[in-house]
């Protein structure tokens, strides 16, 4: 852990609000006296939850789904926010029926990651999900999601996949290939 103080918040305020996003501007003391503005998207402290769901000892499930913010149709895990008062298990949960119609008996808790956190204050939860079993649930999805099964034998051409791009799905196949304590 590092002994670095954190800088003092001497004012927060927020410059810019839309539907999903909070935009906060703080200034900042550092403890050697520097004074600097930063801004970043405020969370809404609800977390998120990301799975790689196995099918059976060699196959993962992964979706296809669209992606706005690069415009394109991208091969990931299936993920999604944690609901007000639910528990990461049960979001977990949720997010593999609606997205890919199973639930799993065996959820493993992997790691926690966040994503640029020198602009944003959003955690994921990464969960191994094994024991699948069909069950499916309405999700918010505006289309049906790709299914795509993959050998996890193969993580070496999924990472060569053009549309297998977001870093949290990359490292959460890097954690589920160590919990399965498989090597590439």
């Amino acid at each position: 852990m590092s002994k670095s103080r954190k800088p003092q918040i001497l004012d927060a305020r927020v410059v810019a609000k839309s539907r999903l996003f909070t935009v906060e501007q703080l200034d900042l003391r550092f403890a050697n006296g520097a004074q600097r503005q930063y801004e970043r998207m405020r969370g809404g402290n609800r977390g998120a939850v990301m799975v790689v769901p196995m099918l059976d000892e060699h196959t993962m499930l992964l979706v296809r789904e669209y992606a706005a913010g690069t415009h394109s149709y991208e091969l990931g895990f299936p993920k999604g926010l944690i609901d007000p008062g639910e528990a990461m298990l049960v979001a977990a949960n949720r997010e593999l029926q609606e997205e890919i119609g199973y639930a799993a008996r065996d959820l493993t808790h992997l790691m926690q990651v966040s994503l640029a956190p020198g602009y944003f204050a959003s955690k994921m939860e990464i969960l191994l999900a094994r024991d699948l079993y069909p069950s499916q649930l309405i999700g918010d999805e505006p289309e049906p999601l790709e299914l795509v099964p993959w050998s996890i034998h193969e993580a070496d051409k999924l990472l060569a996949q053009e549309d297998f791009s977001e870093s949290r799905s990359i490292s959460a196949l890097f954690l589920a290939l160590k919990q399965l304590k498989l090597t590439r």
